[in-house]
């Protein structure tokens, strides 16, 4: 274009150029224009803004758009060619569009007209904008007012509580403050109390000290006079052991040369006997270690000379023996193999009592089909016992002078079963002796 034109007029220019390209055939249409045709009506006027105000500019494409708009809007174009003028109702920016177009005298009036009604409406619309913007921003600022009122009463409030609140926390600071002087105070009467009785422990633990060394050498020397009383003691209870053993064989030996001249019975029942039929059944024991005095507690010689003693009781504690040779096993298997040892061995020795006790504890279930050898009796503890208790059981039931050994490693039972009058030979000796 020669002149620039304000945007508005310019806009209606480039729409009234469009509609005048969309009518003219192919070979009517500029060679710069031949792109701006092929698109569609809505972006001919987006996208061909610039080719179609440049076309427009030209006179051969200016008279097509002009002759257009005489064709379609006759009553504008005869309006604005008139000698009176376009209609006052009638907007600037297309007259001065159509003028200019048109070519009619006066036209660049026209165009600055519709510049300067522009440039009014834009003012104008900027001031109504202004208007808006300022009444908005009044009322923004009077309801930031409000809330900031509001908020000023609020903060206050909150900084009366906080006020409370720090005269309050002063106030427990100093009631705390002596609380802390007064536990502080406390605090250095025990330390200092301690002190004192530290002091006083450890001059205690110093005396007890002292007083442990003196009789630590105390026992010392009593250790030393009672080992020298013991050697006194076993030798000379050696001597009487022979004694009484040569004295227990004359009257053993006389009471079965008496048996056997009076031709008497044998004995119908014994304690023992009494106490198995007495027996409801299996129940279910612990161990420790005995062992002969001044022998080794495995020597087999022991079994031998407990069971050459005439009308001798051997009491067996049967898991203590088992479980010392044969723990490995299960249980129904160490039963059988001590029976089936202590059977043989029995064999040898026709005259001697032999009663092996279980601890039923040791069993999952009560324990049955135990096979029991010729001469040897076998026994389960009751319900709610031990064998211990059993085995105990049995040496005081038998009269007193009756040899009684009991067989087992357990130093409760050996105790308890020596304060009732029988004597203990250690499991070891046993298995050594069914070994052999």
């Amino acid at each position: 274009m020669s002149e620039p034109l304000p945007a508005p007029v310019r806009q209606h220019v480039v729409e009234l150029a469009a509609h005048t390209l969309a009518d003219l055939s192919e070979a009517e249409v500029p060679s710069s224009l031949i792109a701006v045709r092929r698109f569609t009506p809505s972006k001919r006027v987006r996208l061909g803004a610039l080719p179609l105000a440049a076309a427009v500019d030209g006179d051969t494409f200016r008279a097509r758009v002009a002759e257009w708009i005489r064709l379609h809007q006759p009553e504008l174009a005869e309006a604005v060619e008139s000698a009176q003028g376009p209609p006052p109702a009638a907007p600037p920016e297309k007259v001065a569009a159509v003028a200019y177009l048109l070519r009619v005298s006066g036209w660049r009036e026209l165009v600055e007209a519709a510049a300067a009604s522009t440039t009014e409406d834009e003012a104008r619309h900027r001031a109504d904008e202004a208007d808006r913007t300022i009444l908005r921003l009044t009322e923004q600022l009077a309801t930031s007012t409000r809330v900031a009122a509001a908020e000023g009463e609020r903060l206050r409030a909150q900084v009366a509580t906080a006020r409370a609140d720090a005269d309050e926390v002063r106030r427990r600071l100093r009631a705390s403050g002596d609380r802390v002087r007064r536990a502080q105070e406390t605090a250095d009467a025990s330390v200092s109390a301690a002190r004192t009785e530290r002091d006083e422990a450890l001059a205690a633990a110093r005396e007890a000290e002292a007083e442990t060394r003196r009789l630590r050498t105390r026992i010392g020397e009593l250790e030393s006079a009672l080992t020298g009383a013991r050697r006194d003691t076993r030798e000379s209870r050696s001597v009487g052991d022979a004694r009484l053993r040569v004295l227990l064989d004359t009257l053993m030996g006389a009471a079965n040369g008496v048996r056997r001249e009076l031709d008497l019975p044998p004995t119908a029942g014994r304690p023992a006997d009494l106490h198995a039929r007495a027996h409801d059944g299996p129940s279910h024991g612990p161990h420790a270690f005995v062992g002969a005095r001044g022998r080794p507690d495995d020597d087999p010689t022991l079994l031998d000379e407990v069971l050459a003693v005439p009308g001798v009781h051997l009491i067996i504690d049967g898991y203590n023996v088992t479980k010392r040779g044969y723990g490995q096993l299960p249980l129904h298997s160490q039963r059988e193999r001590l029976l089936s040892g202590v059977g043989a061995l029995v064999g040898r020795h026709p005259d001697s009592e032999v009663t092996v006790v279980f601890d039923a504890t040791a069993v999952v279930a009560r324990p049955v089909g135990v096979a029991m050898p010729r001469g040897v009796r076998v026994l389960f503890s009751r319900p709610g016992r031990l064998a211990d208790e059993e085995i105990v059981r049995l040496v005081k039931l038998e009269p007193q002078g009756r040899p009684v050994v009991v067989v087992t490693s357990d130093r409760e039972v050996v105790d308890n079963c020596a304060a009732a009058g029988a004597r203990a030979v250690p499991s070891a000796a046993l298995l050594a002796r069914l070994d052999r």
